[in-house]
């Protein structure tokens, strides 16, 4: 515990407070006010009745299985309810969902009613992605099932219809992304002049996704005087900027470093050629025992195709990105979490937002172009305390990659050895003839050798073809 000189003057004292569990990595820091001799006793509020929730949202926890608060959640519910803007920083599968969702519901439950009809919404919880929003309205929904807050989702690649008549019928809270949010602002069907709690949740990847702007264009319709709550996987210098923008004297709760991930997740390697990694994958999923496997690509077309050769192999399989509608999305999604399917298939756009309870292992069949999004990827499996695995397929082409991957995680990952005579076996068994990328290469330079006239540069074919023609 250390003592700070609070920036608001020398009548108060800033006491810095770092909450330790049984978890090595969970670490809260909390900044509380002292007065001028005051003392103030800090406890490690083991539960959630410790944290001062009514009776209503208690009752829901129980019913949703929770009996003890995360970390996030005993660092930000306390100050959230009381009205202060906070800038959080945690991995996830943390619990930080719920640290805003119960003080909001709470504070939202203690002001007076309002009636039935058209009423303008009090919350705005903004996300980057239609998954993230369905997971968190899931979330107010759950928490406030005892309650009479009202919660609707907004996201574009569905008709807007619906969304309008939802909030003509009066609304608390809204869970929205940027673009279609805007399109209804445009249109007047959505009234943000009462608008008390900004959240940006996953602010990072609405930033990566180049969402700024149109971050900016929703904070200028908002009230001044609200408050402003940002949380975010990491802390980038973009995120401090804009946190500094919009926070006012803010409470910082970090309960991981900076692009940490979770330690019980194992990371692996598999170091295999490019032309072989399907095989590759084909075999383990065959071989493993894992249920639900999680793989992502760089690509959708990648994704799309991945799927198609698992399934031509016996795997079910899904694909699931930008270019799918949301309804085959969402049965997508559905039907993994209900083990109708043993893998999905998704690019970077779900690499936030999906909530799959126990996911035993993350495959990256593909590294990702930015180092930070390998964390953001594993962040599926591991989550709430559960082991996971992650295993990534490593071509030549992309050792550079995993060198900036391991720069950023801090530590080496495990090269583990492969059974060659597995992926041979598989490819005679395709009837795939020997691959050129395979041929040593002193073999390449011997040929070149016997064979100059079919190693010529293109650009001296071309030159001979010109002269003969001449």
């Amino acid at each position: 515990m250390s003592c700070l000189q609070d920036p608001r003057g020398p009548s108060c004292r800033l006491i810095v407070v770092c909450y330790r569990t049984s978890d090595p990595t969970y670490q809260v820091k909390r900044f509380v006010r002292l007065p001028p001799g005051g003392r103030s006793v800090v406890d490690n509020c083991m539960s959630f009745e410790n944290l001062g929730l009514p009776a209503e949202l208690l009752c829901a926890i129980r019913e949703l299985g929770y009996t003890e608060p995360t970390p996030i959640q005993r660092g930000a519910i306390p100050s959230v309810h009381e009205g202060r803007d906070l800038l959080a920083a945690a991995q996830t599968g943390t619990g930080k969902t719920a640290a805003f969702a119960l003080p909001l519901l709470q504070r939202l439950s203690e002001q007076e009613s309002r009636p039935s009809g058209r009423r303008a919404p009090r919350v705005l919880v903004l996300v980057p992605t239609r998954e993230l929003a369905a997971q968190v309205g899931e979330s107010f929904k759950d928490f406030g099932r005892h309650l009479h807050q009202r919660t609707i989702l907004v996201f574009g690649g569905v008709s807007p219809r619906p969304q309008i008549d939802a909030l003509r019928q009066g609304v608390d809270i809204v869970v929205a992304t940027p673009g279609r949010l805007l399109d209804h602002a445009n249109e007047r069907a959505i009234d943000l002049s009462q608008i008390q709690t900004l959240v940006l949740d996953e602010a990072d990847r609405m930033l990566d996704m180049g969402f700024i702007r149109d971050i900016r264009r929703v904070i200028g319709l908002l009230p001044s005087d609200r408050q402003n709550l940002l949380f975010s996987a990491t802390f980038s210098d973009e995120i401090r900027t804009l946190a500094h923008g919009l926070l006012r004297n803010p409470l910082t709760v970090e309960v991981s470093p900076r692009n940490a991930t979770a330690e019980r997740v194992e990371h692996r390697v598999h170091i295999v050629q490019q032309a072989d990694k399907r095989s590759v994958l084909s075999h383990l999923l065959r071989q493993g025992s894992t249920p639900q496997t999680l793989v992502f690509t760089r690509t959708k077309h990648g994704a799309n195709r991945l799927s198609d050769q698992l399934a031509r192999d016996g795997i079910q399989t899904v694909a699931i990105h930008g270019n799918k509608s949301q309804s085959a999305r969402t049965r997508a999604l559905a039907d993994f979490k209900d083990y109708k399917v043993q893998v999905l298939v998704a690019t970077d756009i779900a690499a936030r937002g999906l909530d799959i309870n126990e996911l035993p292992l993350v495959v990256n069949y593909e590294l990702p172009h930015v180092p930070e999004d390998y964390v953001h990827r594993i962040g599926r499996t591991g989550r709430a305390g559960c082991a996971g695995q992650a295993l990534s397929l490593v071509c030549d082409d992309e050792r550079s990659r995993l060198r900036a991957i391991e720069k950023v995680l801090g530590q080496p990952i495990r090269v583990l050895p492969l059974d060659r005579s597995v992926i041979a076996g598989k490819r005679e068994s395709e009837g795939q003839p020997a691959r050129k990328a395979f041929i040593p290469r002193v073999d390449r330079q011997q040929q070149s050798a016997q064979h100059p006239r079919r190693h010529v540069n293109q650009s001296n074919r071309g030159g001979r073809r010109r002269r003969a023609v001449g």
